[in-house]
């Protein structure tokens, strides 16, 4: 019915560069502020990133400034995190979440509507 599907998680060196997608099937993306969060193993999940309805504004977690970057392609119904410079810390699931707001939020607390399954990356040499 309503799901997001996330891809392009993988293995990847230290340094190395990977792009998550996360696609929407059953209703559009254009209505809805989308969130990335990750949980590594022994940890809580983790807010990455997240845009805006329109694609104007963006969060990132201190963790991830400067290396990640969250876009959105509303025709294509899908939403981006292009990951450069990964590190072994970045290693987890990664999940894409929608809320049917204009913006969004990464506390932990906040309620997305739809969450998809999660993509692995592992970072490692």
């Amino acid at each position: 019915q309503l799901q997001l599907v996330e891809s392009g998680g993988g293995l990847v060196q230290p340094g190395g560069s990977l792009r998550l997608s996360c696609a929407a099937s059953g209703f559009t993306l254009d209505a809805y502020a989308i969130g990335w969060f990750r949980q590594a193993p022994g940890k809580e999940r983790e807010g990455v990133s997240c845009i805006s309805r329109s694609g104007g504004w963006t969060n990132y977690a201190d963790s991830v400034k400067g290396r990640f970057t969250i876009s959105r392609d509303n025709a294509k119904n899908t939403v981006y995190l292009q990951m450069n410079s990964l590190k072994p810390e970045d290693t987890a699931v990664y999940y894409c979440a929608a809320v049917s707001r204009t913006y969004c939020s990464l506390y932990m607390n906040y309620k997305y509507d739809y969450w998809g399954q999660g993509t692995q990356v592992t970072v490692s040499s």
